[in-house]
């Protein structure tokens, strides 16, 4: 299940792909992505640390993409805030994978198959969708917010 902090992430990261500035602070992308501010903050640092934002202090200061929205996949942005797409460990890609702990026999699982499937089926469709996708997909804002709803 995709967390709140990741659904406040892409809010964002929608928002700034959307912004006609070349900055935009954050109690603006707070008040835009509907997040309370402090929380969204300290998804920002987090942001800015995986290099999916890049951040100005100052007068002028605020938040921008680090790369054109178009470059930018949902999946990066979950995979940053939430971890691995995969609904167990032992159906995670090499760098997650691990034996799931009440599993004697990975290759005798019933659940595996099942859950590879659930795995590939998500990631295609994440990696695919870009934030470039999600600005163009309602003028306000309302679309995305339902969907990560």
């Amino acid at each position: 299940m995709l967390s709140q902090k990741a659904r406040y992430a892409l809010r964002a990261l929608v928002e700034l792909a959307r912004a006609g500035t070349p900055q935009v602070t954050s109690g603006e992308l707070a008040l835009r992505a509907d997040a309370p501010r402090k929380f969204l903050e300290a998804i920002l640092l987090e942001l800015a640390r995986n290099q999916l934002v890049v951040s100005r202090r100052g007068k002028f200061g605020g938040y921008t993409l680090a790369r054109p929205a178009r470059e930018i996949a949902f999946a990066e942005v979950i995979r940053v805030i939430d971890g691995p797409l995969a609904l167990a460990p032992c159906v995670s890609p090499r760098l997650n994978f691990r034996k799931c702990d009440d599993c004697p026999d990975r290759d005798a699982c019933t659940l595996r198959e099942a859950l590879m499937r659930a795995r590939d089926a998500t990631a295609d469709v994440l990696e695919a969708y870009t934030l470039a996708d999600a600005a163009r997909s309602g003028a306000g804002g309302e679309a995305v917010r339902s969907v990560l709803n």
